[in-house]
């Protein structure tokens, strides 16, 4: 199945409004969950982009493919790091 530019486009604008509406419901209490709920999606775009980028069959598709996977490595790398910030957050400062 191949979609168009513009459903494409289409799709896009309705999950960036739809994921803008979604997340600022989000009490701050909860962003911690949410940001390792969303770490594991982060992981599964790597995914889709390293099989996008491994059946590239032009050049150009290659570079894209690489970039989306070197953005994607950095997405779910500083996902996890934010977390662990936010962890930090929480514990006592007891032991310090």
């Amino acid at each position: 199945m191949i979609i168009d530019g513009f459903t494409a486009l289409y799709i896009f604008t309705l999950a960036a409004f739809t994921g803008y509406e979604v997340i600022g419901k989000v009490p701050v209490i909860l962003h911690t969950p949410l940001m390792s709920g969303s770490n594991f999606i982060h992981g599964l775009v790597l995914v889709g982009a390293i099989i996008a980028c491994g059946h590239a069959t032009t050049l150009t598709g290659q570079i894209v493919g690489f970039i989306a996977v070197f953005l994607a490595s950095g997405n779910a790398v500083g996902g996890y790091v934010v977390t662990v910030r936010m962890l930090e957050m929480f514990k006592s400062s007891k032991g310090k």
